[in-house]
């Protein structure tokens, strides 16, 4: 289910502009793989072999992956039409991590 919440996408912007995020596919996929990443988010709106290419590679590193709703993610960063992004581990990322953990509780 995407993540719904406003402070989500807002403190997403803060990592942007801090530079704890690596967007798009190529770099995301890396910060996964290299072990940089502490959160994976894809775009509800990508393509069904975007969205395993993520899935298959984060439950493999053992990185949580997060559905971003349609369009959000790009908007949320400044750079609309991007569909997947990582986050660097981190205090950022915890933050990240825990409001999206609370909305999907409740």
């Amino acid at each position: 289910m995407p993540i719904h919440s406003d402070a989500f996408y807002a403190l997403l912007g803060i990592a942007m502009r801090a530079g704890a995020l690596s967007l798009g596919e190529s770099l995301a996929d890396g910060a996964i793989s290299s072990g940089e990443a502490g959160l994976a988010l894809v775009d509800a709106g990508a393509s069904e072999n975007t969205r395993k290419k993520f899935a298959d590679g984060c439950a493999y590193y053992g990185v949580p992956l997060r559905l971003a709703q349609p369009g959000r993610l790009g908007q949320a960063v400044g750079r609309p039409g991007r569909m997947s992004a990582a986050v660097r581990r981190g205090t950022l990322c915890d933050r990240l991590l825990e409001l999206a953990e609370s909305e999907a509780q409740g």
